[in-house]
């Protein structure tokens, strides 16, 4: 990473963060004004469909896509954020791997906080399997509050009895609002978008009072994830969330999952977003497009009969 590709985006996360709170209808302007600015790649096609009963945005490469699905959720803290937000990286994926993706437009707290967006993802997914896809053709990927949705999904998919989908891969995930990670005091000033403050108050309007001690709002230290699929966690040194990513990696391997702890030194938060900017934001998506392909592509290797 070079030092002016790094220097810049600091600074500018720095000036688009403002100055004391702000309220929803700004956080949500905010990010929609930081988030336009982001390179979307050519070569892909959108258009509107519906998942259970919410909004996705289906995105597929202009030739005809490979067999696989991502099932992508936005980032935004739970507060704010759309499928439009994310579309430089939910358009780099699909590029990247030739699959096509939905990228839900879950429900946003406070209007509809915890577990609405949990169950949202979940329907998703359900209306995916309904509609006939096989689940080792399923990946679940996630930016942020997105990242931590493809954990928790996963997880309500296993209690309902569901097939487990073939990965999961998440960019900086939040996956603790127990907020009691080390980084959160550690990475405080340096991380350029995040205070402790300004992620308790947003995780305060997602929770609306509950008990974060529970393993649908923290993961990474009170989830049991055994049986789950492979999992990629990407995740840059210069964030609060760091020790989310590092903290659920360490569970995955402890219940004897296969997990890839992928972490960029002096990275912000969701650094693959920057990707024409950031040299490494690139190398990011592809690394994160080769493990997606590896996954679905082995598990249909393996279902095809020998000649």
């Amino acid at each position: 990473m070079s030092r002016e590709q790094r220097a810049r985006i600091d600074a500018m996360l720095r000036r688009s963060g403002g100055d004391g709170p702000r309220s929803v209808e700004e956080l949500r302007a905010g990010f929609r004004a930081l988030m336009a600015g982001m390179i979307v790649p050519p070569g892909i096609r959108t258009r509107d469909e519906v998942l259970g009963d919410r909004r996705a945005v289906r995105v597929e490469p202009d030739d005809d896509p490979k067999a696989g699905t991502i099932l992508y959720f936005h980032g935004g803290g739970n507060v704010f954020g759309s499928p439009e937000t994310a579309l430089c990286l939910t358009a780099n994926l699909v590029v990247r791997t030739g699959f096509r993706a939905f990228s839900l437009d879950y429900r946003l707290a406070p209007e509809h906080p915890f577990p609405a967006a949990i169950d949202d993802a979940l329907s998703a997914y359900r209306a995916l399997l309904d509609g006939g896809e096989d689940p080792s053709a399923i990946a679940f990927a996630g930016d942020s509050a997105g990242g931590g949705l493809t954990v928790t999904a996963c997880l309500a998919a296993r209690d309902a009895g569901l097939p487990l989908p073939a990965a999961i891969m998440a960019f900086s995930p939040g996956l603790d609002h127990t907020r009691s990670g080390e980084s959160m005091r550690t990475k405080e000033g340096i991380d350029p978008i995040f205070t402790r403050a300004a992620v308790r108050y947003t995780g305060s309007l997602y929770l609306a009072g509950r008990d974060p001690h529970h393993p649908l709002l923290s993961p990474a230290v009170l989830a049991d994830l055994s049986g789950f699929p492979p999992m990629l966690l990407q995740v840059g040194t210069n964030e609060l969330l760091l020790d989310d990513s590092t903290r659920l990696a360490a569970r995955a391997r402890d219940a004897g999952v296969d997990v890839i702890l992928d972490v960029t030194a002096d990275a912000p938060h969701v650094f693959q977003a920057y990707v024409g900017v950031l040299d490494e934001a690139g190398q990011a998506l592809d690394r994160a497009a080769f493990f997606l392909g590896q996954h679905v592509r082995a598990v249909e290797t393996a279902r095809t009969p020998a000649p």
